[in-house]
């Protein structure tokens, strides 16, 4: 794993463990590692709704054996990629 260094005031360091300590996160590592994780979801959440918005304005088509082949292999990388992140 690598190690990132940040800088920040005092009074956010203080934030951060009391968030730590309160939330039942064993390290601060963990607390940002959920943070990060939590804003991934909200992005890709929003690229959800954006991606759902064009469809729902877009023409109306007929899905073919090709559209739902690349429906399941992204679905498929999706959820591998999640997998690994969660061990």
């Amino acid at each position: 794993m690598k190690t990132v260094t940040i800088s920040m005031p005092e009074s956010l360091k203080a934030f951060i463990e009391t968030q730590v300590a309160q939330g039942g996160f064993g390290t601060v590592s963990e607390y940002f590692r959920c943070l990060i994780r939590d804003d991934r979801k909200r992005k890709d959440q929003d690229k959800l709704e954006t991606m759902l918005i064009e469809g729902l304005q877009s023409e109306a088509s007929e899905m073919t054996r090709e559209d739902w082949e690349d429906i399941r292999r992204e679905v498929r990388k999706r959820y591998e990629t999640r997998a690994r992140e969660d061990k």
